[in-house]
């Protein structure tokens, strides 16, 4: 594969968000992905970003691992598994656009349950880390599709976490976790449909340092977010992505 200058540094740029991502503002992954598919065709980009993905994922369950919540892992895993699945089947018929306005939608429909929760102001939304089994099972299923068919669960459990109402340590910690186990999941699914393959996996070296920066000026910047600052632009980074898949 042969680029443009321009492509180079939109894609440097791009690797360091990714890294970013992982160890800072959880939103911002959206950002990155976004850059990848304006240079890329999308399921080239698809290809190229979950290795860097893997990569950030390594260092932010080495930061971050001990703050996870296991009880939110057991509620995900399984229907994020049955979501990567059924997203495979989906992704071997359609094209790139009715791809991106589904993910779009299903950001719409957590944004709508989110808000929906967040007003409702029972005892059940007022206790940390407490959310109806449906709640769960629906949030890993979306995800586990988002992520198999545009790398895009970032937004998802963004939502998810956001209502549980986590501290940004334990936020990351579990989306950590989270995400290094579904992101190696999918590998054979990806290879299978030809979307990693030997030029983006050389392609992922030359912007490997790119993300190993990024997710050391992740770490290095988190402890100086107010909760409060970090909570509202991951909601706010979720709603431009939604805005993004739907209407551009």
């Amino acid at each position: 594969m042969s680029f443009e200058p321009w492509q180079w540094v939109m894609m440097g740029v791009g690797a360091l968000l990714a890294g970013f991502s992982k160890t800072g503002i959880p939103g911002m992954g959206i950002l990155f992905v976004a850059i990848f598919v304006n240079v890329l065709p999308v399921r080239q980009a698809t290809g190229v970003v979950l290795p860097m993905l893997i990569l950030g994922d390594l260092f932010a369950v080495a930061l971050y691992r001990r703050h996870a919540q296991w009880s939110h892992l057991g509620r995900l895993l399984p229907a994020t598994v049955a979501g990567v699945v059924l997203g495979w089947l989906v992704l071997r018929r359609l094209n790139d656009g009715q791809t991106a306005r589904l993910v779009g939608l299903i950001l719409l429909v957590m944004l709508a349950v989110h808000l929906w929760r967040k007003s409702r102001a029972s005892a059940e939304a007022e206790v940390i880390g407490h959310a109806p089994r449906w709640f769960s099972a629906l949030t890993g299923l979306l995800a586990g599709f988002a992520t198999q068919v545009a790398n895009a669960a970032g937004p998802v459990m963004s939502l998810y976490l956001l209502s549980m109402r986590l501290p940004k340590l334990e936020f990351l910690g579990t989306g950590a976790v989270f995400f290094m186990v579904i992101n190696w999941f999918k590998v054979p699914f990806m290879l299978q449909l030809g979307m990693i393959n030997r030029d983006t996996l050389l392609l992922n070296l030359w912007l490997a340092p790119a993300v190993v920066a990024g997710a050391l000026l992740g770490r290095a910047v988190l402890g100086r977010i107010n909760q409060r600052i970090f909570e509202l632009t991951a909601l706010l980074l979720t709603g431009l992505a939604t805005i993004k898949l739907l209407f551009f």
